[in-house]
């Protein structure tokens, strides 16, 4: 059974940096996607970034494109968030979550096409 827990959430000033991480278990084959997504109050969750595992390709919302970077490390079986220049409108809950099989190719951003989540870290950011 797949299971993931973040941690690293937390209050910070606006322009500072965070870095969230999600540790798997269960399956952690390569043929799957690792994301994050967040979701703020009385708003959609929203897909930040992705990773193939396999191949370790990225992607990004455009909002957080060039401020946050998705990674991995395979050895642990973890996937990290760093963030920087943050924005009070960053502030959410943020989740983890995995889907598989995944064979190649952009991965998903939609939240429906994920099959296992984390139960979130709130990240708050303040002006």
């Amino acid at each position: 059974q797949v299971q993931l827990m973040e941690s690293g959430g937390t209050s910070v000033q606006a322009g500072g940096s965070l870095r969230l991480s999600c540790a798997a278990s269960g399956y952690t084959g390569l043929n799957r996607c690792m994301a994050w997504f967040r979701q703020a109050p009385g708003k959609e969750r929203e897909g930040v970034a992705q990773i193939f595992v396999g191949s370790g390709s990225t992607s990004y919302a455009d909002s957080v494109k060039g401020r946050f970077t998705i990674s991995q490390d395979n050895a642990k079986n973890t996937v990290d968030l760093q963030m920087y220049s943050l924005k009070p409108e960053d502030s959410a809950i943020y989740y983890c979550a995995q889907k598989q099989p995944w064979y190649g190719g952009t991965c998903p951003r939609t939240a429906t096409q994920y099959n296992f989540w984390g139960q979130g870290t709130q990240v708050t950011v303040s002006s």
